[in-house]
């Protein structure tokens, strides 16, 4: 099964953006290095919590960074966006970095409704209600000449224009993406992490719905969820403490970075807020010694027919984050990476 990684950069207290970002850089060096399939970032907006609201900067960077993991966006939220300038990204990503660009999208706004609003060019007139099926059509046609000939934009010629292309996938958290995805023939990342409920229900409707495209023969699916695997179950749980202190303050309109753990322990042993309720079939995150998580992975994966399991892990200790993703390349097998041949000096 293969192993990848979706990263939000998360922002722990006490720490800017910036070393956010770095800490990301340095994951996915050691993602490449531990044998991760593909190394995926996140898109959010204004938030203290995450670093991240340009994945198609940091795409660039992390794969100047790295030379055989695939790297993409999990995922660029359309809605905001033209879809020329999108392809146009990913076409110059996949000109340096060819045969390794995926191109996420999503439909969620990444932010809040004023977050929207502010991103929008034109705030004098209503955006039509869901016009995402459109924009998705239009930013497939442009990637694959997929205009007719007397469409206005089949005499657009975008570039840079080379062989191949970035690979498009359908993220989602819903039966809306499902069928879309399905429809459409394009591979789908079902975030578990954002909403358990629908997991089984989306993908199975994804696989029995689904139909052969250009691009796609058969339905193909990741499985995005949270985990934290650590020496001990107890460690693991006290690293998860920072993630439920976060979950609640959101939930309570407080947008804070990742609490510390002790700070964290403190306010679960003071407070009776309730956590976000795990009302699906797996839970969101799974938590534990590292052979349990993967076990438990594994299953749920089979489960789905989800050939891949893409890990989303926030802690406070960016340490402690590097330590899973390494329990859990040798839980999972994964086969290491050489490093790369210096460069010698000319």
């Amino acid at each position: 099964m293969k192993l990848s990684i979706v990263d939000q950069s998360p922002v722990p207290a006490g720490l800017t953006s910036a070393e956010a970002l770095r800490n990301t850089i340095e994951l996915a060096r050691l993602a490449e290095a531990l044998g991760y399939h593909r190394y995926w970032i996140a898109e959010h907006h204004a938030t203290a919590a995450f670093a991240s609201p340009a994945p198609e900067i940091m795409i660039a960077r992390v794969a100047a960074e790295t030379s055989a993991m695939r790297v993409g966006s999990g995922g660029v939220m359309l809605p905001h966006y033209s879809p020329m300038k999108v392809v146009e990204q990913f076409k110059v990503l996949h000109a340096l970095y060819p045969g390794r660009i995926d191109l996420g999208l999503g439909r969620a706004p990444g932010g809040s409704p004023l977050d929207s609003f502010a991103l929008r060019r034109d705030r004098e007139h209503q955006p039509a209600e869901d016009d995402f099926p459109r924009q998705l059509m239009e930013l497939l046609a442009f990637m694959n000449h997929g205009f007719r000939a007397d469409h206005p934009f089949s005499r657009i010629e975008l570039s840079p224009e080379m062989p191949g292309g970035p690979e498009v996938w359908m993220l989602g958290s819903s039966m809306w993406s499902a069928a879309a995805a399905a429809q459409v023939g394009l591979p789908y990342a079902f975030a578990h992490f954002i909403d358990p409920v629908p997991t089984r229900q989306a993908i199975e409707y994804y696989r029995s719905h689904f139909r052969a495209s250009e691009r796609l023969g058969q339905p193909v699916v990741v499985l995005a969820l949270g985990a934290i695997a650590a020496e001990t179950e107890d460690e693991a749980k006290r690293l998860f403490s920072s993630v439920r202190v976060f979950g609640r303050r959101i939930r309570q309109g407080v947008r804070s970075q990742i609490p510390p753990v002790e700070e964290a322990l403190k306010e679960l042993e003071n407070k009776s807020g309730p956590d976000r309720p795990d009302n699906g079939e797996w839970p969101r995150i799974v938590i534990g010694e590292a052979n349990d998580v993967r076990d438990r992975l594994i299953d749920m994966a089979s489960v789905l027919g989800a050939e891949e399991v893409m890990v989303v892990t926030i802690t406070h200790d960016h340490q402690a984050r590097l330590n899973s993703y390494r329990l859990l390349a040798r839980a999972f097998g994964l086969t290491p990476r050489p490093a790369p041949d210096p460069v010698s000096p000319s």
